[in-house]
C-alpha cells in the first residue's frame, strides 16, 4: 500500500469527542485536518443528556488531561463531590470527596454541550469538518459510534424545579447488571437505568427507576424527552487495521464494569493522531496499550466480579466504600492493575454472556 506523504491532510470520520480530539491534537501539531460526520451535526444521538466524565481512573485531574491533549473545557461541566448511592435493600449510602468523582457534562448539539464545544474548537482552529459526509478512510482515523450492544442505557432528559443532586442505584430490580441513577444541575435533569443484561425488559426497569427515583428522592418531571444509547466494551487486540486508526467506542474502549468512555475515547483520540502525525502508525498500538491497556483490562475483570456477584456484590462495594477515608481514591485503585487482574483477566474474557466480545478491529 502506498504511504501518504507526511503533509497530507489527516482524515477522521467521526465527529464525536474522539474524532474531534484526534482532530485537535493533529492540528495543533500542524497538520491540516479534515472531519467526515455522516449527521447535519455534532451529537445528534444524544438530547441534552447529563452524562458523567469520570475523574477516579488517573491520579490526575481529567479537565487537566484534556487540556495538555490541547482541547480546552470550554464546555458546561459540573462537579460532582458528592453521589448518593442506593443499594439493593434501598438504604442510602453518602459518599464524598474534595476532588470531584466526575465532572457532569451534557451530549448534543445544543450551546454548552461537550459536543458543540469541541466542535466550535476545531472549527476556530481551521479544522474541516464536512456535515453530511460519510466517509471509511484507507489512511486515516475512524471514531464513529458503538459497533454492538454490551449495555445499553434508557431515560429521560426533563426539566425540573428539583435541587441539585447526583444519585446512583445498585439493584438487578432497576438496572440488571448495571445501574440506575438521577442527575439533576440547575433545572435540568436526566434519570435513566443503565443495564448490562435483560435489554428486552427496558421499559419496565425505566418504570420502575422512575418511581423508585419520586419515591426516595422526590422531583418533579416537566416536558419529558425519551432517550436511549448503547455502548461497546471491549479489549482488541489491535486497534488498527494497515494505516486505519480506531478510537473511542469504534475500538470498544470503553469501560466495561459502569459504561463510561468519554475520557477513554479522547485519549484514544489523542494517541492515534500522535501516532499519524509522527508517519509512525505502528506505534499507535503501544500507545494506546501503554495509557489505557491497563484500565480496560481491571475494568474487564471489575465486571466479571459484579456481574458474577450480583447483589451481594453491589451491598458488598458499598460496604467496603463506607469504610474508606477517601472515596475516589478507592475508586482509583479498583482500576490499577494488579495480580488479581493478571489471574482473572483471561477467565474475564471467555466470559461472553457477562462481558464485552473481546475482539480485534481488523
Amino acid at each position: 500500500m502506498k504511504v501518504p506523504p507526511l503533509e497530507s491532510p489527516v482524515l477522521v470520520a467521526g465527529a464525536g469527542p474522539a474524532g474531534l480530539a484526534a482532530a485537535l491534537t493533529a492540528n495543533h501539531a500542524g497538520r491540516e485536518v479534515i472531519v467526515y460526520e455522516r449527521s447535519p451535526d455534532v451529537g445528534h444521538r444524544f438530547h441534552d443528556d447529563f452524562e458523567g466524565l469520570e475523574n477516579w481512573s488517573a491520579e490526575g485531574d481529567v479537565l487537566d488531561e484534556l487540556e495538555s491533549l490541547g482541547i480546552d473545557p470550554t464546555f458546561d461541566h459540573t462537579p460532582v463531590r458528592e453521589v448518593i448511592v442506593f443499594d439493593p435493600r434501598w438504604r442510602a449510602h453518602t459518599y464524598r470527596s474534595q476532588r470531584p468523582f466526575l465532572y457532569l457534562v451534557r451530549r448534543g448539539s445544543s450551546s454548552g454541550t461537550l459536543d458543540t464545544a469541541l466542535k466550535r474548537q476545531a472549527l476556530m482552529r481551521g479544522v474541516q469538518i464536512r456535515f453530511g459526509e460519510a466517509y471509511h478512510p484507507e489512511s486515516g482515523i475512524v471514531a464513529h459510534g458503538p459497533r454492538g450492544a454490551d449495555a445499553i442505557v434508557v431515560g429521560h432528559v426533563f426539566e425540573t424545579t428539583a435541587a441539585d443532586g447526583a444519585y446512583a442505584v445498585l439493584s438487578d430490580r432497576l438496572a440488571p447488571k448495571g445501574y440506575a441513577y438521577l442527575l439533576v444541575v440547575r433545572g435540568r435533569g436526566t434519570v435513566a437505568s443503565c443495564m448490562f443484561a435483560d435489554f428486552r425488559g427496558n421499559e419496565s426497569y425505566l418504570e420502575r427507576t422512575v418511581a423508585f427515583f419520586r419515591e426516595h428522592v422526590g422531583f418533579d418531571m416537566r416536558n419529558p424527552l425519551r432517550f436511549g444509547g448503547a455502548g461497546n466494551t471491549s479489549v482488541p487486540t489491535t486497534a488498527r487495521r494497515g494505516r486505519t486508526l480506531f478510537v473511542g467506542e469504534a475500538a470498544g474502549f470503553q469501560d466495561a464494569l459502569w459504561g463510561f468512555g468519554m475520557r477513554y475515547a479522547m485519549l484514544s483520540g489523542s494517541l492515534a493522531a500522535r501516532a499519524m502525525v509522527s508517519g509512525q502508525v505502528d506505534d499507535y498500538d503501544r500507545l494506546w496499550k501503554r495509557r489505557l491497556g491497563g484500565i480496560l483490562r481491571a475494568g474487564v475483570v471489575n465486571r466479571l466480579l459484579y456481574a458474577t456477584l450480583a447483589e451481594r456484590g453491589y451491598a458488598g462495594l458499598l460496604w467496603l466504600l463506607d469504610r474508606t477515608p477517601d472515596p475516589r481514591a478507592w475508586l482509583r485503585r479498583l482500576y490499577r492493575p494488579s495480580l488479581l487482574t493478571s489471574l482473572l483477566y483471561p477467565l474475564a474474557r471467555r466470559r461472553r454472556t457477562l462481558l464485552a466480545r473481546p475482539r480485534p478491529v481488523a
